[in-house]
C-alpha cells in the first residue's frame, strides 16, 4: 500500500536531507545554555551577549554547512546566520521558547509569542523544529497539556505543508540527576514509551529526532564508560536501540545530546550493529562545542580557524559514519516509489 505524503513535507525533508534521502544535518538553536557558556568561558564575571551569540552561530553555519544537509537555527539569535549557510543545504527554525520555567512542575513547553509557523516560513524555515521535555510516567494532567501542545503545532504545520520535526527528550524529576546511573537505568523504556505516543497519527510529526535509547556513560566499553556502575551490556544496548526503532513507522533521526563526536559516533555505528534503520542526525555540540571557548577568550578569527580545523573534521568524522550505517528517510516507507502523489501537485 503506497503512502501519501504532501509535496510541500516531501519536499521540505528533502530539502534537508543530502542527494542519498540520509539527514546529515547541523543544530545551532542552542540559546540559554549556549549564552551561558560563552560567559562561562570568559571566567569568573564574564558575560556574553545577543552580538556573541550571532557571531557564534554565523561562524558554524557559513563554516560547517558545505558538510551538512541542512542547519537549524532558531529565530531569536540565529536569524542573521541564514544568509551565510551553504545554497545546498536546508533550514530548519526552532519555534518553541528555550528552556522551561523551574517554578512550575512539569516542565511544561511554549512557544516564542512573536512567531508562527507562516512567520518561520517567510524567514526561509523549510521545516519547523520542536524540543518538548516529556515523561511518559508523569500525571496524566501534565501530559494532556503537552500533547494537546503538539496537536496543535502539527496541526499548524499540516495546513502550512511544511515538515514538523519534533524532538522530546525524556526526563523524571523524582532520581535526581538525569545523568546518573539510576535514570540511566530507566531511561530505555522512557524513550520507547515517548516515541511510541508521538508516532500517533494525531500529533502529524513528519520526523522524529530522537535520543539514543541508553546513557554510554554507564556501558561498558564504550569511551564515554565512567566505571561508576553498569547500566546495560552492549547486548542489552542492542536490544535498547532495536526497541526504541520498532516503536515507531516514521522516519527518526539522532540527537547528539551533548556528548562528544566520538562517543556519538559509537552510538550511530552500534544503532547500525543493531539493524537500525535510521535517517541520519540532527546534532550540534558534538560537532562545534570545542569551538566556544575558543570564540570566547580568542575572538571570531581564531574560532573560524578552529572551525576550518576540528569543527570540519568533527563533522566529516560524523558524515563518514552515515555514509556507511544510515538510510534513505523514505525507506520506513519501503523506498521513495512507495510514496504516493509526487508527480502531481497533492
Amino acid at each position: 500500500m503506497k503512502v501519501k505524503i504532501s509535496r510541500g513535507k516531501f519536499e521540505g525533508i528533502n530539502a534537508c536531507a543530502d542527494k542519498r534521502g540520509v539527514i546529515a544535518a547541523l543544530a545551532v538553536d542552542h540559546r540559554g545554555n549556549l549564552l551561558q557558556e560563552i560567559a562561562r568561558s570568559r571566567g569568573e564575571n564574564g558575560t556574553a551577549s545577543a552580538a556573541d551569540m550571532l557571531a557564534f552561530k554565523t561562524a558554524v553555519t557559513k563554516t560547517l554547512t558545505p558538510y551538512a544537509s541542512a542547519i537549524l537555527l532558531d529565530p531569536e539569535y540565529g536569524l542573521g546566520a541564514i544568509a551565510g549557510h551553504s545554497p545546498g543545504s536546508g533550514v530548519m527554525l526552532a519555534y518553541e521558547k528555550s528552556g522551561y520555567d523551574f517554578s512550575t512542575k512539569g516542565r511544561l513547553p511554549d512557544l516564542l509569542p512573536e512567531w508562527s509557523v507562516r512567520r518561520l516560513i517567510a524567514v526561509g524555515a523549510q521545516a519547523i523544529k520542536i524540543l518538548l521535555y516529556y515523561n511518559p510516567f508523569d500525571e496524566p494532567q501534565i501530559n494532556m497539556i503537552k500533547q494537546v501542545y503538539i496537536e496543535r503545532i502539527g496541526a499548524e504545520c499540516t495546513a502550512l505543508d511544511v515538515p514538523f520535526f519534533l524532538e522530546p527528550l525524556v526526563y523524571d524529576d523524582l532520581p535526581g540527576d538525569e545523568k546518573g546511573l539510576a535514570f540511566a537505568r530507566k531511561k530505555p523504556e522512557y524513550v520507547v514509551r515517548t516515541i511510541q505516543e508521538f508516532s500517533k497519527p494525531q500529533y502529524g510529526v513528519d520526523v522524529l529526532k530522537v535520543e539514543v535509547p541508553v546513557n554510554p556513560a554507564f556501558m561498558e566499553g564504550t569511551s564515554a564508560f565512567t566505571g561508576e556502575g553498569v547500566a546495560y551490556s552492549s547486548q542489552e544496548a542492542i536490544e535498547h536501540f532495536r526497541n526504541a526503532a520498532s516503536a515507531t513507522t516514521l522516519p527518526f533521526i539522532f540527537l547528539s545530546a551533548g556528548v562528544t563526536d566520538k562517543v556519538f559516533c559509537e552510538m550511530l555505528e552500534l544503532a547500525a550493529e543493531a539493524s537500525v534503520k535510521y535517517a541520519g542526525v540532527l546534532c550540534g555540540r558534538a560537532t562545534w562545542q570545542g569551538g566556544i571557548s575558543v570564540y570566547a577568550n580568542e575572538g571570531m578569527t581564531a574560532l573560524e580557524r578552529w572551525l576550518e580545523d576540528r569543527g570540519v573534521q568533527n563533522i566529516q568524522t560524523i558524515n563518514n559514519v552515515l555514509a556507511r550505517c544510515a538510510t534513505p528517510w523514505w525507506d520506513v516507507y519501503g523506498g521513495k516509489d512507495n510514496i504516493e502523489g509526487l508527480g502531481d501537485d497533492n
